[in-house]
């Protein structure tokens, strides 16, 4: 059983159709309430990284700060970060955290090919999307900054209507 105690935070670009797509997957297996979300692309994010000299430019990488927010928060990335995200959730999922048996160096060149044809395969949005108002107050990017964005009804996240 997954630790439930602790927060997640998962960085991610903001207009990558697999990476919203991912978000969406955690939204619905999430009940424990124990994600939380921003886009790379946000300000939020950008002073984030920064503090780990990390140039949130690199729209390629998910980042995930584990035990967001507590004294042994870690920074974790690529494919680290997807195995934390899925060991997190749980259930089925978990058995994939045995591919961290691996080492980096096979792991990350298959996320690092996946990473640069995501656009291609899974589609790009304009504009980042928003989640449902059930779900707004998980994205700390929107949450810090107050959006007025309108919402769509449909998935967990939907376009930004401007």
């Amino acid at each position: 059983m997954p630790d439930t105690g602790s927060k997640t935070l998962v960085l991610y670009d903001g207009v990558c159709g697999l990476c919203n797509g991912l978000n969406e997957f955690i939204l619905k297996r999430d009940p424990s309430d124990r994600f939380q979300f921003a886009s790379l692309q946000s300000e939020f994010a950008a002073s984030l990284l920064k503090q780990y000299n990390i140039n949130a430019v690199d729209l390629d990488t998910v980042y995930v700060f584990a035990d967001y927010g507590q004294p042994r928060q870690r920074l974790l990335a690529r494919s680290d970060a997807i195995l934390h995200v899925l060991g997190r959730i749980g259930g089925v999922w978990s058995f994939f955290r045995v591919a961290g048996v691996l080492p980096k160096r096979l792991r990350d060149p298959l996320y690092n090919l996946v990473a640069r044809n995501r656009y291609r395969v899974f589609g790009k949005y304009e504009v980042c999307l928003m989640p449902e108002e059930k779900y707004r107050k998980k994205f700390l990017d929107l949450v810090i900054a107050q959006p007025s964005r309108a919402n769509v009804i449909g998935s967990p996240l939907t376009a930004a209507i401007e």
